[in-house]
């Protein structure tokens, strides 16, 4: 095999990586059984007795002042290679197994439509070694944070046909032009199954937060909005302003009262009554609270809904009805959709068993939508509090209000195909609920009790205006039995999986509908 490779690695001088860090990548570049490659630095060093007893070409460039997007565009330009093997090194060790510039160039023979390679990898620290499954590339993988590992592996004619980095590009330049390269290529998962890993990441172990996407800069997601709006345009998926699809049936609304508020819980006493107690608390009292127990006979959470019904010791005939009803199946999207079939209310209103509703939540909620006869949708902000093992409730004032302000008028219904999220509390008219099919019921790939009403959003939005509240209205409440604390990778991977799958119907429809031929 005599294809040329050009390594392109960090010095420290344009990272926050130790000297000690970097010469640790560098030796591990170094010692490829694969000979024919050449080292670009962006930023200097001082060069080693190892590089001029390898007799390995050295280029560096300054990189003081310069963009991600024009240092990796000048070390491309100074290549005269076929291929670009890039590491990451800017923040962390990264460590290449002796073969993985073999490993990489074998696949770009085996996978010849194939512009982008990356490859599993070890997460190591001082005591454990975990291995990083990656997910493999589609379409629908959109996400701004999706994970392709410290090192890729580009045909440089690749880089060429997309016209390399945009240097307008100041954040997210690697997001930018992963998305440019799947309009044109395949991207290629080198994954392992164990200790097939192509190189090591040293890195102490890192929690993931549900929430650190609200702690990146304005203008870092303004940019990443931009960016995904271009690819959309180009691969004929964007949805113009006031473009709506037609939803395909028609129900009446059979609506006696204002909103009926579903809960699907199981297996959880201990919270329960405090999502009631908000909706007892509510300013409007024209409605019910349809509590849908998913673990049968036997789940301790319907014994509380009893304490609020007639004949328990905490009813009140004068409070907004509390409904109950025991399934046996543990499916979220199926207990919403009973729940939706029952309901005497005219809107949906979402409330999950270990949250609650501001006193003023659903007032605010019938407001929005009276204003627009367009709404299909309403969807509030919300507050993180935090419940500890004794109880004790405080709100995270580390975690701001979550507004999803990214989600503006012209351009949100887009922009949430590249973020996880939509905001809380949603609620939607009943007849909507069954236009759009219902939600989903696990009989979607991958979702296991989880995307459903992000799939639900996304259908609403394509044929409806979406209406926001940016007061907070609802208080997500963190503990250690929650969906979202001390979350594995595993189940990060799963959860991935599934609202990526639900992107990828997502632009089926809208390329269908922008084609003329949904």
């Amino acid at each position: 095999m005599t294809s040329s490779t050009s390594i392109i690695l960090h010095s420290p001088q344009s990272g926050t990586q130790s000297l000690e860090s970097f010469n640790l990548t560098l030796e591990s570049a170094l010692g490829q059984f694969n000979r024919n490659f050449d080292i670009i630095s962006l930023g200097t060093f001082e060069e080693r007795d190892s590089l001029r007893n390898n007799s390995i070409k050295l280029q560096q460039i300054e990189s003081a002042n310069k963009s991600h997007s024009k240092l990796m565009n000048e070390a491309i330009h100074l290549s005269n290679s076929d291929y670009i093997l890039y590491i990451d090194n800017r923040e962390k060790t990264v460590v290449l197994k002796k073969a993985a510039l073999d490993a990489f160039l074998v696949s770009a023979v085996r996978n010849a439509r194939s512009g982008f390679f990356y490859a599993d990898y070890e997460l190591e620290d001082e005591e454990t070694s975990q291995e990083v499954k990656l997910l493999f590339h589609h379409a629908g993988r959109l996400r701004d944070n999706q994970d392709y590992g410290k090192v890729l592996f580009f045909r440089k004619i690749t880089l060429e046909k997309v016209s390399f980095f945009d240097e307008s590009v100041e954040y997210n330049s690697l997001y930018d032009i992963q998305l440019k390269i799947s309009e044109h290529f395949d991207l290629t998962r080198i994954s392992n199954k164990f200790n097939g890993s192509l190189y090591s990441v040293l890195s102490k172990g890192e929690k993931t937060n549900v929430f650190d996407y609200l702690l990146a800069g304005k203008q870092v997601q303004l940019e990443a909005e931009e960016i995904l709006s271009k690819h959309l345009k180009r691969i004929n998926a964007f949805l113009k302003p006031g473009d709506f699809m037609s939803s395909k049936l028609s129900f009446k609304d059979l609506s006696s009262i204002a909103a009926s508020v579903i809960i699907p819980v199981g297996f959880r006493p201990e919270f329960i009554g405090t999502a009631i107690e908000s909706i007892k608390a509510q300013s409007i009292q024209n409605i019910e609270a349809i509590i849908m127990v998913n673990g049968g006979d036997k789940d301790p959470t319907a014994a509380e809904v009893r304490k609020y019904m007639k004949g328990g010791a905490l009813f009140n005939p004068e409070k907004p009805e509390i409904r109950l009803v025991i399934i046996d199946i543990n499916s979220i999207g199926l207990c919403l959709n009973m729940g939706a079939n029952m309901a005497r209310g005219k809107y949906y209103v979402q409330l999950d068993s270990d949250d609650r509703l501001k006193p003023d939540a659903i007032e605010k909620i019938l407001d929005c939508f009276e204003s627009s006869k367009d709404i299909g949708m309403v969807i509030g902000s919300y507050e993180v509090w935090e419940k500890n093992d004794e109880g004790e409730m405080r709100k995270m004032e580390e975690i701001p209000v979550v507004k999803h302000e990214e989600w503006t008028d012209d351009n949100g219904r887009n922009n949430l195909l590249r973020i996880n999220g939509a905001g809380a509390p949603r609620a939607i008219p009943i007849h909507i609920i069954k236009e759009m099919g219902y939600f989903g019921i696990n009989d979607d790939a991958f979702a296991r009790n989880y995307g459903e009403d992000y799939e639900m959003v996304n259908k609403i939005a394509e044929c409806y205006k979406i209406g926001r509240i940016y007061d907070p209205i609802y208080d997500v409440i963190r503990h250690s039995g929650g969906t979202d604390h001390a979350i594995s990778q595993d189940l990060i991977d799963r959860n991935d999986e599934a609202k990526d799958d639900m992107r990828k119907h997502a632009l089926l429809r809208r390329i269908a509908f922008n084609s003329g031929k949904a």
